[in-house]
């Protein structure tokens, strides 16, 4: 009898495994994304519509795509036929307003109508404050863009990848012990004082001007990361600051990290990230 319920046991194994495999995961909500149409949404503001519309065109490579109106979206966004890109403003819990603001890729499907947060997020970057943006979003947007699509056929390989977010990249900086860092000085927080800079910094480490720091990305300067900071445009307590070393070459995301901004601690990269980031170099 022992016998007969081990070979039953064995039997049932093989369904066992694949009932386990079609477990609905994050990578598996998201594995027909580049047979869907991704509907980019147009949200009437002319500047960010028109870079979207010039950057879209010649760099949006993983799926078919279709501009729309933010009626259209809200008309569509219910159907799980479409993925949407949009640009939409985030609020904290502490904020009495939205500060900054992100571009944003999620899927389609049923209760989109509660809000984006509701919908199925595969992926968003913090580009510019919602206030007074500084114009350097527009540089940067072709490494946005290339930012997101990499990200989600990346999502769509590992749930580890689908359910981390760019926060995961953050290990790649310790493979960019060999490459040149710019840092523009306004991305840095008073925490990285002269005497920080002088301990943790070498040669392969660049601080310049917004203007010269952004030439490197432009120029696709090879083997080196740039530097990219959010922050709202009057950085409050409770709100956040995002951090980013970009590839300026292949726009991939060797460092992705956020902080509270509290009265001690302002917006830009801390001394605490200057550590991490410095940690493999020789110094």
């Amino acid at each position: 009898m022992k016998k007969a319920i081990v070979i039953i046991i064995s039997c049932l194994l093989p369904v066992l495994a694949w009932g386990q495999a079609q477990i609905n995961t994050k990578k598996v909500k998201i594995s027909d994304f580049t047979q869907k149409v991704t509907k980019v949404v147009l949200s009437g503001n002319d500047l960010i519509d028109g870079i979207l519309q010039d950057e879209i065109t010649v760099r949006w490579r993983v799926s078919p795509y279709e501009f729309c109106s933010v009626e259209d979206f809200e008309k569509l966004k219910n159907s799980d036929e479409y993925y949407f890109l949009i640009t939409a403003s985030g609020q904290f819990s502490k904020e009495e307003e939205p500060s900054l603001l992100f571009l944003t890729l999620v899927k389609g499907g049923n209760g989109a109508d509660k809000g984006i947060d509701s919908m199925l997020e595969v992926v968003s970057i913090p580009i510019a404050s919602a206030v007074f943006p500084n114009g350097r979003e527009q540089i940067f947007f072709p490494a946005f863009l290339d930012i997101i699509q990499n990200h989600a056929l990346e999502a769509m390989k590992k749930d580890l990848n689908a359910y981390g977010g760019l926060a995961n990249n953050t290990a790649h900086i310790s493979r960019a012990h060999d490459m040149t860092i710019v840092f523009s000085e306004d991305d840095l927080s008073e925490s990285v004082t002269e005497m920080v800079k002088d301990q943790f910094f070498d040669e392969s480490i660049i601080v310049t001007d917004e203007d010269t720091a952004d030439g490197y990305l432009m120029d696709n300067a090879e083997n080196t990361l740039v530097s990219y900071t959010v922050a709202p445009f009057e950085a409050e307590p409770g709100s956040y600051c995002y951090k980013m070393l970009i590839d300026a070459q292949s726009h991939k995301v060797y460092y992705y990290k956020r902080h509270r901004i509290t009265k001690k601690t302002g917006p830009g990269f801390l001394r605490d990230d200057i550590l991490r980031i410095t940690a493999g170099r020789a110094r």
